[in-house]
């Protein structure tokens, strides 16, 4: 019997692995945005929340939904418990949240010390587990409380830090700082929200740790008029007032 005729290799190309993105996941309207935004461009999307003792731990019930909603590849939890000190309203149940507007020039008291420091780092080293491309933030410098690291200089510092603090950074590969939201305005982020289909109802981004949000507190304010801005009143705190002032709504 003549042999078989051999069968050509296959000249096909194989799939290429999509890249990978770390995003920092509060629960909140920004970052679940920054999320979507890299699913949006192909990537393969890591989401990464803390259990930092916050007194609104009703972010990370959040989180989980919208890392759910989002079909997120994983979504890890980390505890790092920056309660343990204290130093801010938001880890200290005995500093009472504000609830009177964002004061120009002062950093409210809902500034956590080294809060996105401490996070980023954690962000660069899964993301250079995993073998990365970047790590996305839902940090915004233009409705903000003044807190200094959510601002383009501090950025721009850390990613000096992550090249020169990482194996993959000195080998001229390491993740990059991906904060598409930086200079948005806060009403942008909620119409870039809507058109990819984030589920906003199922964000939090109330400083308070209640049941419901308080409206009042500046989180609330500004993420309430961005979404009336945008065109989607029923999507804001029913019945309480909001303002104009800038907060860091993660």
């Amino acid at each position: 019997m003549p042999p078989s005729p051999a069968v050509p290799a296959s000249t096909a190309t194989p799939p290429l692995s999509p890249p990978i993105t770390v995003a920092l996941l509060s629960g909140g309207l920004d970052s679940a945005t920054a999320a979507a935004l890299a699913l949006e461009e192909g990537h393969r999307v890591i989401g990464l929340s803390f259990d930092y003792g916050q007194r609104h731990r009703r972010e990370l019930e959040a989180a989980a939904a919208v890392a759910t909603s989002l079909g997120l590849a994983e979504h890890q939890v980390i505890q790092v418990n920056l309660a343990a000190w204290g130093g801010s309203s938001l880890t200290d149940s005995a500093i009472p949240v504000p609830g009177d507007g964002v004061q120009a020039g002062v950093i409210p008291s809902t500034y956590v010390p080294g809060r996105n420091t401490v996070f980023i780092a954690l962000g660069l080293s899964l993301a250079e587990a995993r073998g990365a491309e970047r790590v996305a933030l839902g940090v915004n410098a233009v409705d903000y409380s003044g807190y200094p690291d959510c601002r383009p200089d501090y950025l721009a510092a850390f990613q000096t830090l992550a090249d020169l603090a990482t194996r993959a950074g000195r080998e001229g590969h390491g993740p990059r700082l991906w904060a598409p939201l930086v200079t948005w305005s806060k009403a942008e982020i909620a119409r870039q929200a809507l058109r990819l289909g984030v589920p906003i109802a199922t964000t939090w981004s109330c400083y308070q740790g209640g049941a419901a949000p308080c409206g009042v507190c500046d989180s609330c304010r500004i993420r309430d008029a961005a979404l009336i801005e945008a065109g989607r009143p029923d999507l804001a705190t029913p019945g309480l007032r909001c303002g104009s002032a800038g907060a860091d709504v993660r």
